[in-house]
């Protein structure tokens, strides 16, 4: 039996209702990286009903995807790691394709999907898995896990990968709370919590 979908906590706007802040939101969205068809989906859909904040929130998340020191192979692996730890279903589904695209194996995407450590992943993946798991669970990071990704990726990168795991951290909490899920034709990516 498929696992039940829940129903959004707040509707999804039609564009021919938007607002002025609604409507300045959409374009400020889509006259960046991101393109002009962006559609008002995920937490674009939640920061509707809340534009001030969307407006905040919006550039953080596109220079975090799109201009960091970070490769993209390794900012959407960072962005998986965070979907699975955080169960957050649409992130997952709108991450996994572009994670694939950059350059993330897809054993190494099955891995994380299922739960796993990615064993069989590149060295740089798997001490971002490695600060991702730790600063998650412990709050922060150990000398060593730290020295160990820094070696590899620099300080530059060190700072917008913090960065990138704190704003997709909200992106998880934005998309759990509201229940912003995938569409019903896609299937969800992991076992929702009872």
């Amino acid at each position: 039996m498929p696992a039940k979908r829940p129903a959004p906590r707040l509707p999804v706007l039609p564009e021919s209702q938007f607002n002025d802040a609604q409507r300045a939101l959409m374009d400020a969205i889509r006259s960046g990286p991101r393109g002009a068809s962006i559609t008002p989906r995920g937490p674009f859909a939640v920061w509707l009903h809340a534009p001030e904040f969307g407006q905040v929130a919006q550039p953080v998340g596109g220079f975090c995807r799109y201009n960091t020191a970070l490769p993209p192979r390794l900012s959407e692996f960072a962005i998986l790691c965070t979907a699975r730890l955080w169960k957050a279903q649409y992130e997952w589904f709108a991450h996994a394709p572009l994670a694939e695209k950059g350059g993330v194996k897809p054993k190494t995407i099955a891995d994380l999907k299922a739960g796993r450590a990615p064993k069989s992943a590149p060295k740089d993946e798997r001490a971002i898995y490695d600060f991702v798991l730790e600063l998650y669970k412990t709050k922060r990071v150990s000398d060593r896990t730290y020295k160990r990704l820094n070696t590899i990726i620099g300080d530059k990168a060190t700072v917008e990968l913090v960065g990138l795991l704190g704003y997709y951290v909200m992106i998880s909490f934005t998309l759990n709370v509201f229940q912003m899920m995938p569409p019903a034709d896609s299937k969800l990516a992991f076992t929702e919590p009872k």
